[in-house]
């Protein structure tokens, strides 16, 4: 038996739906929003009815009746860190979700549970969420960073690169509880992640912190060549905190994010732009290497998904300085509406237990 799941993964300025029938798509739909509109509402959880709402004509417009759904998930947000799988969605789930001083801000994700919960509860069908951005499955020695104020955190593009980690296992033969890869998400930000019989025991900090830089973000920095530039006067905390995740990586070098305007430039003869791109890669490549020794060099596979592996000269770069570890896989793009479907159906299906969240 197959279950219809709805999945939902709200955004800064978009909501994303898709209705899948077991591993088959109903259908899928971008939902776009006037920040005009949003900003109405005086803050991100507020906003959680309005796109409710939307959602619900969305499914009507597509012939998808709610009676029909077995069960709904939505992105998960900047919760308590959990491990990796499904979780069912609680009140404390929810108040998590609303707390600023959790992570220091609320993401747009977090109105994925709010949502989910919204439209379940009246159909009397289970919600949950699925691997969100705070999964966290290291090993105790990858959370020391060198100062005992600090502890290293994981913060990565989890849902990708555990969804993505199953199919690559599954492509190779194996069980994902016996598989040891490397996975990499390329986006506006970078997640490197070395996965240990299916665990992701480290990983560099995507949004702010280790790691390469990327379309927007900086990744590791000299520290002190960081503090100079934080006691300035240049900068208020927020200010710099929005450069470094927002404007930096390629945005700061070459004034754009964009792969397509980038090589537009890099085969006009651009070498700047090239080196540039070159060094991405080059802080990629030196990251995976990383992760090879948190696994001993034992790696069946690495693989790259995200919107840069459909550009062939980054995927080439990062392949001819790491082919010696293990052979690579590619999956460009984004999987994260099928990858919440897919929890959902794990656990209808008696696949996978749902978790709570005790907190």
């Amino acid at each position: 038996m197959s279950y219809r799941v709805l999945a939902i993964n709200p955004g800064s300025t978009s909501t994303k739906i898709a209705v899948f029938d077991g591993n088959t798509p109903v259908f899928e739909k971008t939902l776009r929003h006037d920040p005009a509109e949003l900003d109405k509402f005086g803050g991100i959880i507020e906003q959680y009815d309005f796109r409710k709402i939307l959602v619900m004509e969305a499914m009507e417009e597509n012939n998808v009746h709610p009676d029909s759904l077995h069960a709904v998930v939505g992105r998960g947000g900047l919760v308590r860190p959990v491990n990796g799988g499904t979780w069912k969605i609680c009140e404390n789930m929810l108040r998590d979700l609303k707390d600023p001083a959790l992570w220091g801000r609320i993401h747009a994700s977090n109105l994925g549970a709010f949502i989910a919960k919204a439209i379940a509860d009246p159909l009397n069908i289970p919600c949950y969420i699925v691997d969100p951005v705070v999964v966290d499955e290291f090993d105790d020695i990858a959370r020391i960073s060198g100062i005992p104020e600090i502890e290293r955190k994981s913060l990565l593009h989890a849902l990708n690169i555990r969804y993505i980690a199953r199919l690559l296992a599954a492509k190779l033969g194996k069980d994902i509880a016996h598989a040891n890869l490397i996975g990499v998400h390329m986006g506006g930000g970078i997640s490197v992640a070395a996965i240990k019989n299916g665990r992701i025991v480290d990983v560099n900090n995507a949004l702010l912190g280790m790691g390469p830089f990327s379309p927007q973000r900086a990744g590791a920095l000299p520290i002190g060549d960081l503090l100079d530039m934080a006691y300035s006067g240049k900068w208020t905390k927020k200010e710099l905190s929005n450069y470094l995740t927002k404007t930096a990586g390629l945005m700061a070098y070459l004034g754009t994010d964009s792969g397509i305007e980038i090589n537009k430039r890099i085969e006009a003869g651009d070498e700047y732009a090239k080196n540039i791109q070159d060094a991405m890669c080059y802080q990629v490549a030196k990251e995976i290497g990383a992760c090879a020794t948190v696994l001993c060099g034992k790696v069946d596979g690495i693989y790259l998904s995200g919107g840069l592996v459909y550009n062939s000269h980054i995927v080439d770069a990062i392949k001819e300085r790491t082919k010696f570890i293990a052979p690579m896989h590619l999956y460009p793009g984004e999987k994260e509406m099928e990858a919440l479907c897919q929890g959902g159906e794990r656990v209808l299906s008696g696949q996978e237990a749902a978790q709570d969240y005790s907190y």
